[in-house]
């Protein structure tokens, strides 16, 4: 993802939104005994013990699971954590070395020239990504609980009725911006506001697009018809930014119901720079979000 302006870091936004207290002595210690960010450096969980008390969500095709247990229950009453177990991706250069010597194989299925086996790889293979969110709020909760989707669609008027007041109730800025060219503009509706023309404003110039993939074909290797290039509506943070990721890769919020093709978007407001204005978006909301209610409610009426 290249972002037009560097958002706040992920935690700080997550503190914030949670309303956490500053860290305290074991959250310190867990810093310190994690200097070694990013290497190998032995480390260890910032608690004790872990009591399952839920699972929050889990998908099989993606390899993950969501966990909410109770920690350092043998001090007291005990702290809620979340612990997120996700199977990491094989690494071409190590992946044939799961296939050397006599691996350990458990055969479950064989047919003909087909067989299926449960293979056991060795320690230094079988790392799996544990992200651990200690000492989860509610808030933090609620956020990795599996809640149902319902897609809704936001007319013009339905954002500044009811999205737009929503946004601003929640202490979120809706004045985002600098975009690629570092042009600050006020946003009417997320990403999507018309600039006015008499500030010369550009949305993208030539220019400035093709430094982004050259800049991107030089550290990644992947030609601009490779790229899949979006914006978010609903976006996760109220700047303006944009998303470059591989064809190949399926993007979390890659789906129609959310990603808005750049070049698209860019046509558009050429053809018609109150396009926005006047299309209705959808998008999807999970269940328990205060939003869905609001819009269900103002197009009942």
């Amino acid at each position: 993802m290249a972002d037009a302006a560097p958002p706040p870091s992920k935690r700080k936004r997550e503190v914030a939104a949670a309303g956490e207290d500053a860290p305290g002595t074991e959250d310190k210690e867990a810093r310190i005994a994690g200097v070694g960010n990013g290497t190998a450096a032995p480390a260890h969980l910032p608690f004790s013990g872990f009591r399952v008390q839920k699972v929050l969500r889990e998908s099989a095709r993606d390899k993950i699971l969501f966990l909410h247990g109770k920690v350092n229950e043998a001090s007291g009453d005990g702290e809620d954590a979340i612990v997120i177990l996700e199977k990491t991706p094989f690494q071409v250069e190590q992946v044939a070395q799961l296939l050397t010597g006599s691996p350990e194989l458990q055969l479950q299925f064989s047919n003909d020239i087909y067989s299926t086996y449960h293979l056991f790889p060795p320690r230094q293979l079988s790392d799996v990504k544990t992200t651990v969110v200690y000492p989860a709020t509610e808030k933090h909760l609620q956020k990795y609980l599996r809640q149902d989707l319902h897609l809704v669609r936001e007319t013009g008027g339905d954002y500044k009725n009811v999205t737009l007041p929503h946004l601003e109730s929640q202490s979120l800025s809706v004045q985002w911006v600098y975009n690629i060219l570092d042009k600050k503009a006020e946003a009417d509706r997320i990403v999507f506001e018309n600039p006015d023309p008499a500030d010369g404003f550009v949305l993208i110039p030539d220019l400035k697009w093709n430094q982004q993939q050259e800049a991107i074909l030089q550290r990644y290797q992947v030609k601009g018809d490779r790229l899949r290039v979006y914006l978010h509506y609903l976006p996760s943070y109220y700047h303006l930014h944009v998303h470059f990721t591989a064809l190949g890769f399926e993007a979390p919020g890659s789906g129609v119901e959310r990603a808005h093709l750049l070049a698209e978007v860019i046509e558009n407001l050429e053809r018609d720079p109150e396009h926005y204005q006047r299309r209705t978006l959808t998008f999807a909301l999970r269940a328990d979000d205060p939003l869905l209610r609001l819009l269900q409610e103002a197009q009942k009426s």
